[in-house]
């Protein structure tokens, strides 16, 4: 067979494929992130006294930093997607803000909290369930963002799967935030940073993996 016919037999069973729009994609997660939110506030999960602590600094410091960072991340793993993406940057930006965002909690401290034992304020046993909730309520966001990567072509597949550990985490650890009845920075700090990390270690793991499928 002639390299011609060749070509056209192979190319007679492509079938197409439909171009990338980020826009899109960031509709699909903000989408799920809102979804996966208004179920778990139906469901009663909210903390009892957030019409008292909406408009605390704490609350927003918390809150509100998170949302950014879950943008900032997502954002980073839908770029990161793309052929000439370069992810690296984006990842230093976003540590970059988590940095800046645990040194902000200091200031939020509540007073009288720094006094207390260091286990007191952690409470290992709350953070556990803290951190495996964050973990399973990151999944949802995981699952997408991996059929995305796979529907892509990343020339970074590690980078971009990290990517995605961190935006599905910080998604996770922003809904888990309405729920949280601790009111201590140092216990976000510590049990959001664990369950983040999980998330983020996992997709690293496992999306490179399911990538070369």
């Amino acid at each position: 067979m002639s390299n011609d016919a060749l070509i056209a037999e192979l190319s007679s069973r492509l079938a197409p494929v439909q171009r990338r729009s980020v826009v899109r994609e960031g509709a699909l997660l903000l989408a799920l992130c809102g979804m996966e939110l208004a179920l778990f506030l139906a469901m009663g999960a909210m903390r009892p006294d957030m019409h008292h602590t909406a408009d605390s600094p704490y609350l927003m410091w918390r809150v509100g930093g998170l949302a950014l960072l879950a943008v900032t991340a997502c954002a980073v793993a839908i770029r990161s997607f793309s052929p000439a993406a370069r992810t690296r940057p984006g990842l230093t930006l976003a540590g970059a803000l988590a940095a800046a965002a645990i040194v902000a909690g200091i200031f939020v401290t509540p007073s009288g909290a720094a006094h207390r034992p260091l286990l007191d304020r952690i409470d290992p046993a709350s953070g556990i369930v803290c951190a495996t909730s964050i973990v399973v309520l990151s999944l949802p966001v995981m699952a997408l963002l991996g059929a995305l990567m796979r529907r892509a072509a990343p020339t970074e597949p590690r980078l971009s799967a990290l990517a995605a550990g961190l935006a599905a985490g910080t998604c996770g650890a922003f809904v888990f935030a309405f729920c949280c009845p601790y009111n201590d920075p140092l216990y976000a700090i510590v049990w959001y940073s664990i369950g983040c990390g999980a998330v983020a270690a996992t997709a690293r793991w496992c999306l490179p993996r399911r990538f070369r499928l």
